[in-house]
């Protein structure tokens, strides 16, 4: 028989499945986070990859924003835009090498800034620049697109 002073004292066993059951709520909550953080990616990306609707006159003026912005700064170039690696068909590999040709991999929004840029920007001069811009873990990521007029 035990003392009503040694009941307020939990066991060791009880402890234990506290501490395992905490534990194993912890990570079924950063495994539901990571799905959701996942599933936003892929719509996010389903929406870069689909067309953007903004009609060519509309992105001029985004981009002519952009740069007279960057120019009463003094600079001669802008990062006009940043997306995930996925939106190219090689993941940016001919983009991390320099390939001639690498614009033919890009789809989506890119491609339609591409486009914007070839018809109306390239003629007055200014030139586009894709670059990756980080490597998570050692591998190429996300892609930057960068219009300079120097």
């Amino acid at each position: 028989m035990t003392s009503p002073i040694a009941d307020l004292l939990p066991t060791a066993r009880s402890l234990a499945e506290k501490i395992a059951l905490a534990q194993a709520a912890e990570a079924e909550s950063l495994l539901a986070q990571k799905k959701e953080a996942a599933a936003e990616q892929q719509a996010f990306i389903e929406q870069l990859s689909k067309p953007s609707g903004v009609s060519d006159e509309e992105g001029i003026r985004r981009a002519l924003r952009m740069i007279q912005r960057a120019t009463e700064k003094g600079m001669t170039a802008v990062q006009v835009y940043r997306f995930p690696n996925v939106l190219c068909t090689d993941r940016g590999r001919a983009i991390n090498q320099g390939e001639m040709g690498w614009e033919r991999t890009l789809t989506g929004i890119p491609l339609e800034i591409y486009q914007l840029w070839n018809t109306y920007f390239r003629p007055k001069g200014y030139k586009l620049m894709a670059e990756i811009v980080d490597f998570p873990d050692g591998v190429p990521g996300d892609v930057a697109m960068s219009l300079s007029w120097e």
